[in-house]
């Protein structure tokens, strides 16, 4: 390969803490009023002091043994100075040479640091157009460009992760950001929802170890992907025709697919980095990290292993358990009361509790617009479910509607099935009338059927279950059609 792609990672994440970093000002993102959760403090009032927040560095202590980093002595937080009209202080308070966490490793990826930091306020721009009936003397539209700031966010709780450049391709990127976000959840510290902000991903880009280019305005992991992709054909590009790759910033621009220049690139020392003079340095010692290292639940990585070894899952099922914690919780309650009820043929229960737990009732949570946490079935009646199909009687027809039933009511299923007669008929006498019937009014699919036409089978297959309202052992309908096609 002439050009080996070298790519570093900067992830920032908002933390669920009650209030923010250095003051009492709520940390609320769903605040839709503007300019509602601000005091002197966050709002850089000449004279106010800040005030560590300890949850918040508890929360990046957490993240740092997460990924096995080293937690040091001593830490401290600096100011990076700056002038923007989202950073009321005209500084931010960042660290730098001090971090929470050095090292660390994600995904076979090194980490360079975890730090904790003050976000921004956000800024709203709008352009507001005057109509040609409110301009005298004038019959043109003009256009007024307006620019707001919202300091909510100024001061929220922010983690920044800075990997080392270990990656070597946009997949690889997009797996590390995801892993990232599911060890954020896991541990609590960060909703992590890429689409409000409260997860960015910045990427440095290179080829050859070469001048790197910094992309930002990344709001999705495929976003990621199609930045870093392009990014790298770009150089590659640039460097074909004979020319240099300028050391820069570049934004995402995802409705053209294509990064954009927004300005050149700083280095540290453009931000005039010193000591924070109002905030003493922290001493680690004064926190319990072996109750924090207590804290910490079981990972995705350990848990993928488990699930794969405990329950003899695929992988692919697994990851779908894991990438989302709650689903793994409510699965692994229904597969324990599968467990205890009977152990036979459980490898196949289990599979089976899988397959309609990603598939069946996530269908329904994301058509309800709903959470396992909101929903009335509980994992011991979804576990009844799974025992009513894997003993055959109900099929997988009536089963849905049993589980639409339960997801309405929170009824037992087994009441559902028995309330609405929903048991499956698996009578082969029963069924044999039924077929003879369907098979005489349907003489043209017979026809076919003799003409090697299988799947007029199971056109009649259908009819014989419409008959039975759903309720027929459809294996055994096949059987029996076949058996008396004279």
């Amino acid at each position: 390969m002439k050009y080996q792609p070298t790519i570093g990672l900067e992830v920032h994440a908002e933390l669920k803490t009650r209030t923010k970093m250095f003051c009492d000002s709520l940390n609320d993102p769903e605040e839709k009023h503007p300019n509602t959760n601000v005091c002197p403090i966050c709002t850089g009032h000449p004279g106010t002091l800040p005030t560590i927040n300890k949850k918040a560095v508890e929360y990046v202590l957490k993240v740092g043994m997460a990924v096995n980093g080293d937690i040091p002595q001593f830490s401290k937080f600096d100011r990076k100075n700056y002038f923007y009209p989202d950073l009321p202080k005209g500084y931010q308070i960042s660290q730098y040479d001090l971090p929470l966490i050095f090292g660390g490793n994600l995904n076979g990826i090194r980490i360079r640091r975890v730090h904790l930091e003050e976000d921004t306020g956000r800024l709203i721009h709008e352009s507001h157009i005057a109509h040609p009936e409110s301009q005298k003397n004038d019959t043109r539209h003009t256009i007024h460009d307006a620019s707001f700031v919202d300091y909510n966010r100024a001061g929220v709780p922010l983690m920044e992760l800075v990997t080392e450049p270990d990656i070597t391709s946009a997949e690889q990127a997009a797996a590390f950001a995801k892993e990232l976000q599911m060890i954020l959840r896991y541990l609590g510290v960060s909703d992590a929802d890429m689409e409000k902000g409260q997860m960015r991903v910045e990427a440095n880009i290179s080829l050859n170890m070469g001048t790197k280019v910094e992309v930002k305005n990344i709001n999705s992991f495929k976003a990621a992907e199609g930045a870093i992709k392009y990014e790298l054909k770009r150089q590659e590009e640039v460097l074909e025709s004979g020319g240099k790759i300028t050391q820069e910033t570049r934004g995402w621009d995802d409705a053209h697919n294509r990064t954009v220049s927004q300005r050149i690139k700083e280095d540290a020392h453009d931000y005039r980095y010193f000591p924070e003079p109002d905030l003493p340095p922290l001493d680690l010692a004064h926190f319990d990290l072996k109750q924090l290292k207590l804290e910490i639940p079981e990972l995705p990585l350990a848990k993928r292993q488990r699930f794969v070894k405990e329950y003899n899952l695929t992988p692919e099922m697994a990851e779908l358990l894991v990438t989302d914690r709650k689903m793994g919780e409510f699965f692994e309650e229904a597969a324990s009361e599968l467990a205890a009820d009977d152990s036979k043929n459980i490898g196949e229960k289990t599979k089976l509790l899988v397959n309609y737990l990603t598939s069946d009732l996530a269908g329904l949570l994301m058509a309800k617009e709903t959470s396992l946490e909101e929903i009335k079935i509980d994992p011991e009646n979804f576990a009844d479910l799974i025992e009513l199909i894997a003993t055959g009687k109900i099929n997988s027809r009536v089963a849905k509607d049993v589980l639409a039933k339960m997801f309405e009511t929170g009824l037992d299923p087994n009441a559902i099935v028995q309330e609405g007669g929903l048991t499956q008929v698996s009578d082969e006498g029963a069924l044999v009338e039924v077929a003879k019937k369907i098979i005489a009014a349907n003489p043209n699919a017979i026809a076919d059927y003799k003409k090697g036409k299988e799947n007029a089978i199971m056109f009649l297959v259908g009819k014989c279950m419409a008959e039975l309202k759903g309720r027929g052992n459809p294996e055994l309908l096949r059987k029996v059609i076949k058996e008396n096609i004279v």
